[in-house]
């Protein structure tokens, strides 16, 4: 056997690779991402702390920076998920009518 030959894993008979990704493993995967997400989030945190003053339609007042910034970004983050289901809403509609 030549030296590629005995680093090759093996397949089954019936062709399908055992080692292929799985929803377990996608999952996991996920779950690390999360993990540094939610860890540089802290840091993010932890590192604007000072206080700012924040007007918004009549209403201001002080909040920490990394409070407002993280409202900001959160409430973006909801506008664009709204305006993304409605449009697949609107796809879907779309799709049953030409059915």
């Amino acid at each position: 056997m030549t030296d590629q030959e005995q680093t090759k894993p093996s397949t089954p008979a019936g062709g399908t690779d055992p080692l292929r990704g799985s929803r377990t493993s996608t999952t996991w995967v996920a779950v690390i991402g999360l993990v540094v997400l939610l860890l540089l989030l802290v840091i993010f945190i932890g590192q604007n702390t000072q206080d700012v003053q924040v007007a918004f339609f009549g209403w201001s007042g002080q909040a920490p920076l990394a409070v407002a910034l993280l409202i900001a970004a959160t409430s973006g983050m909801i506008v664009a998920v709204i305006a993304g289901a409605l449009r697949i809403l609107q796809l879907r509609r779309r799709v049953r009518r030409e059915r």
